[in-house]
């Protein structure tokens, strides 16, 4: 069986804050402000993921009012989401994400945030698709007050 999932997620920009985004630590004068480390690329992922296996979402399985995900690495959110899929039965088919900001650039880093996603999910890189684009200085994006991505993922049953 197959099922589909979205993701979405936006977070803003502030100063004092790392920027990760795909799991990858990206030299950058702001980061994203939240909770967590705040990688608003594998937030939207694991949504995707949450999505397509009719578990809700993100905010429901790892809230940002619990002090054990304050600061925690989006990596092991990921790696938690897979291991929720798992126990439902259904592996990645796929992803399909894009980050809209219009600084920094980001395709430089998209070979390595494919690379590390993939290792925690356990597939090959080729199965994470990542593209980077801005917003053409239009809206909080354009005005760079917040980066937001989206993700569309394909899952399939192990059965």
């Amino acid at each position: 069986m197959y099922r589909v999932g979205f993701g979405y997620d936006v977070h803003r920009l502030v100063e004092g804050r790392e920027l990760w985004l795909g799991g990858v630590h990206i030299e950058h004068s702001l980061g994203l402000l939240g909770h967590s480390d705040a990688d608003v690329l594998i937030h939207a992922i694991c949504d995707a993921l949450l999505g397509a296996a009719g578990l809700r979402d993100i905010g429901y399985h790892f809230p940002d009012t619990a002090g054990e995900y304050k600061d925690i690495r989006s990596t092991i959110l990921l790696s938690r989401t897979i291991g929720l899929l798992r126990e439902k039965g259904y592996r990645v088919g796929n992803i399909d994400a894009t980050v809209c900001a219009e600084q920094p650039k980001l395709n430089p880093h998209i070979p390595a945030m494919q690379q590390v996603m993939a290792d925690v999910m356990g597939v090959t890189p080729d199965v994470v698709s990542i593209k980077a684009t801005t917003s053409e200085h239009l809206g909080f994006t354009g005005r760079q007050e917040g980066i937001s991505a989206y993700a569309v993922c394909l899952i399939t049953n192990e059965e």
